[in-house]
């Protein structure tokens, strides 16, 4: 009899094949639960037995010595982070470097997707002390929420002034940048008064790449732990039939690619850039990754303590 496991995750295009029941195994039944946020205190809630997470968040579990969940070192939200800083059309500021010395807003200080942009601004000389940090909500959509998470320092992060959204603040020059996972609505449009701070940074990106030798890593998945004692290998499992979705979507990717006019040159351009297996998920395979970000995590006194990559996954170590 197979074990039926409840998985909520966001929805990621490359999960339809999971979703639909096209990825098969002798052991395991997964039930996807698309969610649009993640859930938020997982170890406690009783509906999933596993769930897309933050990886900052996970971290900070284990740093606390709470180990309420089980890490799988699958990632399975990846990106760049070049591309995710935004600022006005006219703006002077046209390189990270740049970002000395002014306001940036982010979406939350802790969050994994910022951290990892930070450290991109620090391979650029830009620290957390050589600028000043505003968190807020990105638009008038978003909620008001503590985005500082309890990290605020008068003068240098601080909340965004009246809980304004940033991208007016960032139209009427009370910051300079905004760090956001995800562009404001109409961003795309062509009378849109923002772009990114790097025009080109897909060249930026690649050039990352080549120096550190990943993608970087922002959500992984979390298992509670007494399903991985009672069934040892679920997390293998799980993370091979997550794999096997990635890998059918992108073989059928390849073949309907005319969901854009151009993505079939987007795809003979990544293949072109990246390596095969740049997504490979595993804890050998994403060691360095992982230990650099817990020397993000550190530097940036998000918690008190570097992590070791096997502290932050002890049963795949």
């Amino acid at each position: 009899m197979k074990l039926t496991l409840r998985l909520a995750l966001r929805d990621w295009d490359y999960m339809t094949p999971l979703v639909l029941g096209e990825v098969a195994s002798p052991t395991l039944e997964v039930v996807v639960d698309r969610v649009g946020t993640l859930v938020s205190n997982f170890a406690q809630n009783e509906t999933y037995d596993a769930a897309e997470m933050s990886f900052s968040r996970y971290a900070q579990l284990r740093h606390d010595g709470n180990d309420g969940i089980a890490g799988i070192p699958n990632f399975i939200m990846r990106g760049f982070r070049h591309r995710c800083i935004i600022t006005r059309k006219d703006s002077p500021v046209r390189s990270l470097a740049d970002l000395r010395g002014r306001k940036i807003g982010v979406t939350g200080w802790r969050d994994s997707g910022n951290t990892w942009t930070r450290a991109a601004l620090r391979r650029e000389g830009v620290g957390v002390e050589d600028a000043v940090w505003y968190a807020g909500r990105l638009t008038e959509a978003h909620p008001i929420v503590d985005r500082l998470d309890g990290f605020g320092r008068p003068g240098r992060i601080e909340a965004c002034p009246g809980e304004r959204p940033m991208v007016e603040l960032l139209v009427e020059g009370g910051l300079d940048a905004v760090f956001t996972p995800f562009m404001p609505k109409g961003f795309f449009d062509a009378d849109s008064p923002f772009r990114q701070v790097l025009e080109d940074f897909r060249t930026a990106e690649v050039a990352y790449f080549n120096a550190v030798g990943y993608v970087p890593g922002m959500h992984l998945i979390g298992i509670k732990p007494q399903i991985a004692d009672a069934h040892p290998w679920v997390m293998d499992e799980l993370s091979r039939m997550i794999d096997e979705a990635q890998r059918i979507w992108l073989e059928k990717r390849e073949k309907y690619a005319d969901t854009t006019p151009w993505m079939i040159d987007e795809l003979r351009r990544c293949a072109a850039d990246l390596p095969a297996g740049w997504n490979e998920n595993g804890f050998a395979r994403n060691r360095k990754m992982i230990a650099d970000f817990a020397e993000e995590l550190h530097e940036q006194k998000i918690v008190s303590r570097r992590l070791s990559p096997a502290e932050l996954f002890p049963r795949h170590a």
